[in-house]
Order: structure tokens, then sequence, then C-alpha cells
């Protein structure tokens, strides 16, 4: 059976307290930046990117698609519609632009793609032809929307991906409650058992958290899979994962996850509470996928860097906006007794950094092991990466609270109201538990 899930260039000066010791493999101050778009995460060429689709491996290159929008307009960045774009890569760090492969919604549109614009969905392989498009035809899930009630439609390739034509018999699955909830978005498809074709969908059961009291606002963006806890295959484990809002729990919107089981009809969580995959504001709208080399012991995972309670307050520099975030690799480890998903990016961004003495390329990592020794009067050491001299982003190490942590602000100490957003909670320090008199930072910066 097949199922899917739907749900309603920079400076840098470096502080520290006395007497602590450090290892800093990068230099100590940069030029102001001539170029603003970053050299590593993905961005577009043009106008204005948000949620990223889930990957897959296809004709030895990996293909990713993005919600992009190519009316965008800078002034109210939900508007104009979107559209599928496509990019491709062999190491998931080089990326190749291959542009727009499902338009958005037009006046006089071929047969099948009247429903509405192109929103987010998920694509797979069809390895077994079971749709009947042949054999490794890609076969994409999507939402439309028409007159505010969103359905799923159907499209599939037949060229690896590189085009799409819509299915004569969209949607695929109708909105079950158009009236009463008309919100009903981001299919996931994932495979359970070799039964289905893709064509023909049911409805079947939803997910609500199980405490009254979570208030996690409209939960999107799904993504339901098993991986190994603590690398062991005798203790695989689901995880449903969700871009919510946290605001309730002085949480920014963000990737919610819960463990489980899963059924076959619906998931039950194990905790009421979920868990949250990362405690930063830019992390939205996470699509997660296999490790062909280690399917459950290790996923990836990728997100769009961005937020909407600030989206249209950002500068628009170079004609482009949105980014996402570094493709990471995702395990699940006990933390404290708990079942905790724990990330790090993947290898080979080193091949896009300047060198060690040189960091006017745009991209660089700060590798920094940090020492406190026995009567060492300092407790703190900071990096603020500077933007433009003005605003910055600070990232440091708490010895007497055994934390990392990072806070965007223009000193240190200030707010900086533009990635504050209009909520307090967006400029509340981040942090993360480390432990010992010796720590490693690495800090990703373009």
């Amino acid at each position: 059976m097949l199922g899917f899930l739907t749900f309603v260039s920079k400076m840098l000066e470096i502080r520290r307290s006395s007497f602590l010791l450090f290892i800093l493999y990068a230099s100590a101050v940069l030029p102001a930046p001539t170029n603003t778009r970053p050299s590593y995460h993905i961005t577009p060429e043009k106008k204005w990117m948000s949620d990223p689709q889930r990957p897959f491996f296809l004709g030895d290159e990996w293909h990713l698609y993005y919600l992009y929008n190519s009316n965008f307009d800078s002034s109210n960045p939900g508007s104009g519609g979107t559209e599928w774009y496509h990019i491709t890569s062999t190491d998931m760090v080089h990326w190749t632009r291959r542009g727009v492969v499902m338009e958005k919604y037009k006046p006089n549109p071929p047969s099948g793609t009247i429903i509405g614009d192109i929103e987010t969905g998920s694509a797979v392989v069809d390895v077994n032809n079971t749709a009947g498009f042949g054999r490794n035809a890609v076969v994409a899930i999507v939402t439309q929307m028409t007159d505010g009630v969103q359905q799923q439609s159907l499209f599939y390739s037949t060229d690896n991906g590189y085009s799409f034509i819509p299915y004569q018999g969209n949607p695929v699955m109708p909105n079950p409650s158009p009236s009463s909830k008309p919100a009903f978005r981001d299919p996931k498809i994932f495979w359970d058992d070799k039964e289905g074709h893709l064509k023909t969908w049911s409805y079947v059961s939803e997910f609500k958290p199980g405490n009254a009291g979570v208030d996690l606002g409209t939960l999107e963006c799904p993504d339901l899979y098993q991986i190994d806890l603590d690398g062991d295959s005798t203790k695989r484990t689901w995880i449903l994962a969700i871009g919510a809002n946290g605001y309730r729990y002085n949480k920014t919107t963000g990737t919610a996850y819960w463990t489980g089981n899963w059924g076959g009809n619906g998931f039950a969580a194990t905790e009421s509470f979920p868990q949250w995959m990362d405690d930063g504001p830019d992390f939205y709208a996470t699509v997660g996928w296999e490790n062909p080399d280690n399917r459950y012991g290790s996923r990836y995972a990728i997100a769009w860097m961005n937020n909407w309670e600030y989206a249209a307050s950002l500068p628009y520099y170079a004609d482009f906006a949105g980014q996402q975030s570094l493709v990471r690799e995702v395990k699940l480890k006990t933390i404290n007794g708990s079942p905790t998903l724990v990330s790090i990016p993947i290898e080979g961004y080193e091949e896009i950094i300047g060198s060690s003495n040189d960091m006017e390329q745009g991209a660089y990592i700060i590798r920094a092991t940090i020492s406190k020794n026995d009567g060492d009067e300092g407790n703190e050491v900071r990096f603020v990466i500077k933007s433009d001299g003005t605003f910055s982003t600070t990232v440091g190490y708490d010895f007497v609270h055994s934390q990392a942590f990072l806070v965007r602000d223009l000193d240190g100490s200030a707010t900086d109201s533009m990635a504050a957003g209009p909520k307090q909670v967006y400029d509340t320090v981040r942090t993360a538990p480390l432990g010992g008199s010796t720590v490693k930072l690495h800090i990703y910066v373009d």
C-alpha cells in the first residue's frame, strides 16, 4: 500500500573573556562584502524561493525541486503564486539550475493544470511502473488550490524529472471537508508495502497532538519515516515531523516531531508534547530522505531558511530572495533518556570555502577549539560575525552553564529589529548543551 500525508559576505570580530585558550582556523578581520549571495546555501538565480521538495536519486544525480515565484513582489512575498523549480547535484553540495518543471496557473493553461498553482508535495521514482507511466517514471503528488480549497493532483515525468505532464484524472485526492477544512496540503508519499498504483487515494485518518494544551497552529509539511535508535536495527523507530508554531512554548515556527508507532492506517505518538528538530527560527518546511548507504541508520534533511514572520522585511539584494539550509545528516540518538534527532552538515562544503588565511571568497568555516584551565577568570567566548558593520550574529560558548549559544543582534546585546520579527521570541538567545573543559565549535558562514 502506498500512503501520503497531508496537513491541515561578512566581517568577523572575535570577543573573549580573559585567560581562555582557543585555536581559530580563520582570519580575524574580513572586508566589507561586495556580493551578498550565499556561496553554499542554495539560492534562486532570481526572484523568490521557499519550500524545498524531498529529493530523490535518479540517473546518477540528485534531483531537488523547490517552490519558486517568478512574479515575486518584495512588498508582498506571499502573492504571485508558486511553481516547481528543478536543480540537480551529484554530491548534494554543488547544484545546477535546470529550470521550472511545473508551471503555475495561467489563464489558458494546458488541460489538467487549470486546478490552480503548484504548491508543496513530493515525488517518487516508480521503479515497478505501478502507475502505468513507464518504469522509473517520476510521479509527483502536489497540492493545488481552487477558490480557497486545497486538494491533491498528480503530475508525472518520463524524462528523469526534467519535465512533468499533468494527469488527466486530477485531482487524485479531493479535499474530504472543503467547507470546514479548506487547508489540506503538502502530501508526502512513502512506501508501506508493495501494493498500490499512485493514481487513486482515499482519506484514512488524521493526526492530532494528544494533549489539549498543545497549540501548534496549522500543521503542515509532514514527514513520516523510520530510523534506527542509536544505530540499533532492533530499535527501529517511527518519526512524524511537521511544520508547526511554537509560540506557546517560547519557540518560533519550526519543525516539531514525535516518536511513535505506525499501524498502517494512522500514527500514534509516544508523547503528547513534541520535540524540535532545530531551535532556530530559520528552519521550516523540512524534508528528509534516505541515505542510500545506510537506509535506516541515518537520513538527510534540508529546510527553507527563512520565516514568514519577517520574510517581507529582509533585504532584497541582487534580485533574489530566499535560500535553503545546508544539507544535514540526521541520526536518532538517546540523549538524557529520550530518543532525539541530532544533525550535522554533510561532508563536502569545505570544497567551496576559501583558504584558512583568506576569507574574501564569500564562504568559510570557523573551527575553534576552546579550553578553560583551572584558575582562568574568563567564562565565555564570543564570535561576532558582522554582515555590514552594523547587523551581526553572535555565536559563543558559556563555560558557567556548559552551553553553546547563538543570538542575532547588533553588537552582542542590542536588539536587531529586522531579525526579531513581530514577536519577541524571535530575538531569544538560542542555546545547546555541551560539556567539558574543552569544546569544539564549527561555525558555517557565507
